[in-house]
């Protein structure tokens, strides 16, 4: 499917439209209605076209931004122009796909891990946050966890949500990963409480930092 135009996709998405779905989404604050099995079929379909996704991204439609970043070529986006996107990235499954998928493939994401990390957004600090986390499990190297620890203590209980949740999965990183420091932080997340009595469906751990901690130990230490 090469030179795909956006009115042929437009189309395709409008009909893997679910109303169902979308009102299921839009409980967690995403406002589309593809079942994402489906999405990822599309983009397989489609396979990398940088520049259509590009021009996906700019239509402002949920759906569509989730295939561009999909069908887009990580390394192809400039500096500026995935700061411009994650700004532009309101919804909070576009924000995940944007950064999991894109931003942390770049060759500009620890510049960017930077710039983003005390950005006033709390948006955009998320993503700063959630690169840090990458980070902390996979080249913590250079990084000052006691430090990082420091600003978790001070600002995680009073956090806007998705910096909190971003913050939080970076504290149960550093605990998990980082024996010197897994007491510190299960004391941090004990004391703060957050994600405390956050819903977990049966077999799902909790996002509960102390909790999450313990039993991804235990299971490495099973293994």
């Amino acid at each position: 499917m090469a030179d795909t135009t956006v009115a042929e996709v437009t189309v395709e998405l409008a009909a893997l439209e679910d109303p169902k779905i979308r009102a299921v989404n839009e409980k967690h604050g995403d406002d589309h209605g593809v079942n994402l099995s489906k999405l990822r079929a599309l983009a397989k379909q489609l396979k990398t076209q940088h520049e259509l996704a590009r021009e996906l991204w700019q239509t402002d439609d949920t759906a569509a931004r989730l295939l561009a970043t999909l069908i887009c070529r990580p390394k192809a986006f400039e500096r500026d122009e995935l700061d411009v996107m994650v700004r532009q990235a309101r919804t909070p499954k576009v924000h995940d796909w944007l950064v999991n998928y894109v931003v942390k493939k770049n060759p500009h994401s620890e510049e960017l891990r930077l710039a983003w990390f005390a950005d006033p957004d709390p948006v955009v600090a998320s993503a700063g946050w959630a690169l840090t986390t990458e980070r902390v499990a996979k080249k913590p190297d250079g990084l000052d966890l006691p430090g990082l620890l420091d600003v978790i203590e001070a600002e995680m209980k009073d956090a806007p949500d998705r910096l909190q949740w971003a913050m939080n999965h970076c504290l149960a990183q550093i605990g998990i990963e980082h024996a010197e420091h897994r007491a510190r932080a299960i004391d941090i997340g004990e004391r703060l409480e957050v994600l405390k009595n956050y819903p977990t469906p049966p077999n799902c751990t909790s996002p509960f930092a102390p909790i999450w901690i313990t039993e991804m130990v235990r299971r490495q230490q099973a293994d």
